[in-house]
């Protein structure tokens, strides 16, 4: 297959590009150009996404079999790609959120379940429904957190900074938050496992790890992973409520449960997670966090000794 992947050249898209040119199939790039591509000898088509007569300009004399869109965040994001391949190509793979689903008693998150008008992911569930009306053969993936080698977001990274330095690890409420943490390298594989899958089409699929975990246990989890004793790490909860950080970031996730079923890719994808999280914590500290230097870094704590300053450690 000719393949288009929008973006390909940072964390989910490195992965899939690597996948799909393992596979034999022949991928393309779109992107500003910023940075080289994953895999020698994978085209790059250079342009702006944002700026719909620059895409159709690029892309309309083009011709693929397949599109994954990675990094559409708006329906104004997407709808001009989808519209110049509208009737002219087998698969348009959307990554969505699973931050669309409304917060709700019922856990865990099942791809029927209710969206939230007001989540700042709306707009790709806007997108979703926008692609679900066009002529276009599309799926849409919806993972949770997604972590591993290359993470450009403070996720596990986060836990690292504090746990290789022995620091308190200040996490909000009690602790017992239940959250959900997928490797890249697996929602890499259930993307291309999509391919050829007609019985993908006009689907939404969560596409995360298996298991779930509350917040102290996410933290024990990173502590094992960096070779260090989860049961002797110092975790100190708070209470957000009764601090001002303004634009400051206290904690990498939201405070709430979040977590989604996996159980559709599983039987309609013939997927299967190959990453635990211990194993997946694992990849991540040895193969980027201690590879980037990071555990040497500096790193503000400014937030964090606020919190401690306050609740104090153990």
């Amino acid at each position: 297959m000719r393949i288009l992947i929008m973006g390909g050249t940072r964390f989910i898209g490195v992965y899939l590009t690597q996948l799909l040119v393992a596979q034999g199939h022949e991928v393309v790039l779109f992107n500003r150009g910023n940075r080289p591509a994953p895999v020698s000898g994978v085209a790059q088509i250079t342009g702006d996404r944002t700026q719909p007569n620059d895409l159709k300009e690029k892309l309309f004399p083009e011709n693929f079999d397949a599109i994954f869109d990675n990094n559409g965040r708006e329906l104004s994001d997407t709808q001009p790609l989808a519209e110049i391949f509208q009737n002219r190509v087998q698969h348009f793979v959307y990554m969505s959120s699973a931050g669309v689903y409304l917060p709700a008693d019922q856990m865990p998150h099942q791809e029927g379940d209710a969206v939230d008008p007001k989540s700042r992911h709306r707009g790709k569930y806007e997108t979703e429904t926008f692609l679900a009306k066009m002529s276009l053969p599309f799926t849409a993936i919806r993972p949770t957190y997604i972590y591993g080698p290359q993470n450009y977001n403070d996720l596990e990274s986060w836990f690292f900074d504090r746990i290789v330095r022995d620091r308190p690890i200040p996490i909000p409420g009690n602790g017992l938050h239940i959250t959900q943490f997928g490797h890249v390298y697996d929602l890499a594989q259930a993307m291309c496992n999509l391919l050829g899958s007609t019985q993908a089409i006009a689907e939404i699929y969560n596409v995360t790890g298996h298991r779930y975990v509350t917040f102290d246990g996410l933290a024990r989890a990173c502590a094992v992973a960096a070779g260090k004793s989860g049961e002797a790490l110092q975790i100190v909860h708070y209470d957000p409520k009764k601090f001002d950080f303004g634009k400051r970031k206290a904690f990498p996730m939201r405070v709430q449960h979040f977590f989604a079923a996996v159980d559709k890719a599983k039987a309609q994808l013939n997927w299967q997670p190959q990453y635990n999280l211990i194993s997946g914590l694992q990849d991540s500290f040895q193969n980027d966090y201690l590879t980037s230097g990071r555990d040497t870094a500096e790193v503000d704590f400014s937030v964090d000794d606020e919190i401690l300053s306050v609740v104090g450690s153990k």
